[in-house]
């Protein structure tokens, strides 16, 4: 089992995620994503992939064993987003939101049960309005 901090960091990736999901629902390409609102959807998600980056970086190594994700590109691309924001291509982007971020929320799910105390940590999270999106985790309780 592993220390119930790394709760934490999963909920708190798992509702970057289900925010980024909202904020991209409503478009069908990455041209529209990126222009829609003068870039806000855009900046929003690049923000929230920097959360995810950094919060991956809090997760015990042992506790990142699914190989349909590459935890080190995850911080790096943290990173990236972070030093050199200019650089940062829609296309990766929308590319990282479609294909990645669903693969990413399944192995997180995954991991939940390996916390020390998970039933009672994700119990007490979910009643906070700052995870109200990770309702669907109830099942876990």
């Amino acid at each position: 089992m592993f220390e119930s901090k790394n709760m934490l960091y999963i909920l708190t990736i798992l509702e970057t995620i289900e925010k980024i999901t909202l904020y991209t629902a409503k478009f069908d390409n990455e041209e529209s994503f990126y222009h829609a609102e003068k870039q806000l959807y855009f900046n929003a998600t690049v923000n929230l992939l920097i959360a995810i980056g950094e919060e991956n970086k809090k997760i015990d190594e042992n506790l990142k064993t699914s190989t349909a994700i590459n935890w080190k590109n995850l911080s790096a691309m943290r990173d990236k987003i972070s030093h050199d924001y200019r650089g940062v291509d829609e296309s990766i982007v929308w590319s990282i939101v479609q294909d990645y971020l669903p693969k990413l929320k399944t192995a997180l799910i995954e991991m939940i049960p390996q916390i020390d105390n998970y039933k009672l940590f994700l119990d007490e999270a979910l009643r906070s309005p700052y995870y109200e999106e990770l309702h669907y985790l109830r099942s876990h309780i």
